[in-house]
């Protein structure tokens, strides 16, 4: 990461903030290392919040390129809590989903990750509170409505839930407070500022892992696998989910691409052809939620078809099961069982002798 040596933040800010906002003739893209000084001095607050807000509107309009997001991924690799697999552990699945949340359809991915952990496939979330612009549903809110509080933990205890579980859910306000002060530009810019098709590629865990990042427009996938790339990432897969987060559709083909070793197959699944066709749940509320969620962790209600196909297909993508109908089979096995129950209550156990 490049510094000019001498210079004030702002005054070093403001060629960056020249460069890229100085019009559609004349401006330029930053390369990886100003992108990644950049968004220091944004976090750090070097820059001035007038500078901040000039270089997200600047950034979103023009739209950022891979190396630009590559240098922001730096930023956060080298300013970000850090988690780490521990010796023989599977890689885990890192799930990169819009961190301003839902708001029409119902979440399905706090479940299917109970029943990856049940498999024993570890896997890493990442979010906030409620955030702008949607001001969707939050990770954390889902889970505590499960009954699981995962707030209030440091980032070792973090790192232990993942040691003996499998399982992390890196909270920004709690783990990544510099980035947490991006929140009150996120909201008078009133757009996703370019830090959020960043964060659908981040993930804090350190090693080898398996990224699997939502996306909404066909531009959007094509800058994450050049950027994930760019960034030394070998083994990622691109989901068109809902509402552009991970959650697997029922009610239409599913575009997914696997990229391996910079090789790329693109793979439609068809839901219909594994009996898992059908409607989305609209989201209404998280009280409505909490008792569908709850009801398909006993293996049945009107979500039961949408997490069998959501677990199957991630049971398949990491190499748990042979195929998605084998996953499926698993999926149904593992919520028939009651294992998935199981896991979250060992974890709400957990959470409580840790507080």
């Amino acid at each position: 990461m490049t510094t000019t040596p001498n210079m004030p933040g702002k005054e070093l800010f403001k060629k960056y903030l020249r460069k890229i906002g100085s019009g559609e003739h004349t401006g330029k893209s930053l390369n990886r290392d100003e992108s990644a000084e950049a968004l220091k001095l944004i976090l750090k607050s070097e820059a001035t919040p007038a500078q901040i807000g000039a270089f997200m509107i600047a950034h979103r309009i023009r739209r950022p390129e891979p190396k630009e997001l590559a240098g922001m991924l730096d930023t956060y690799q080298t300013l970000g809590p850090n988690l780490y697999s521990k010796p023989n552990q599977k890689r885990p699945i890192c799930f990169g989903m819009p961190f301003d949340g839902r708001t029409r359809t119902s979440p399905i991915y706090p479940l299917t990750s109970l029943i990856l952990i049940s498999a024993n496939q570890p896997v890493i979330l990442q979010g906030g509170q409620r955030m702008p612009i949607k001001y969707g549903i939050s990770t954390i809110e889902l889970f505590e409505a499960l009954g699981l509080n995962l707030k209030g933990l440091k980032i070792n205890e973090l790192q232990l839930g993942l040691d003996n579980f499998g399982f992390a859910l890196v909270h920004q306000p709690e783990h990544f407070p510099l980035a947490e002060r991006l929140i009150t530009y996120r909201e008078e810019i009133g757009k996703r500022p370019p830090i959020a098709s960043m964060e659908l590629l981040w993930t804090a865990h350190q090693g080898e892992h398996l990224i699997i990042s939502g996306f909404v427009h066909p531009p959007t996938e094509e800058r994450a696998w050049k950027t994930l790339a760019l960034f030394g990432e070998n083994n990622f897969i691109t989901v068109k989910g809902l509402e552009g987060g991970v959650d697997l559709p029922i009610s239409r083909a599913c575009i997914t691409a696997t990229i391996h070793n910079e090789q790329t197959e693109r793979t439609i699944l068809y839901p219909k052809e594994h009996n898992c066709h059908g409607q989305e749940i609209e989201w209404t509320d998280l009280d409505s939620w909490k008792d569908i969620a709850v009801e398909a962790l006993n293996n049945k209600g009107i979500l039961k078809k949408s997490l069998y196909w959501n677990a199957g297909v991630y049971l398949w993508f990491a190499g748990v099961s042979q195929s998605i109908e084998d996953g499926i089979k698993e999926a149904e096995s593992i919520l028939s069982s009651g294992l998935a129950k199981e896991t979250l209550e060992n974890l709400i156990t957990w959470r409580k002798l840790i507080s």
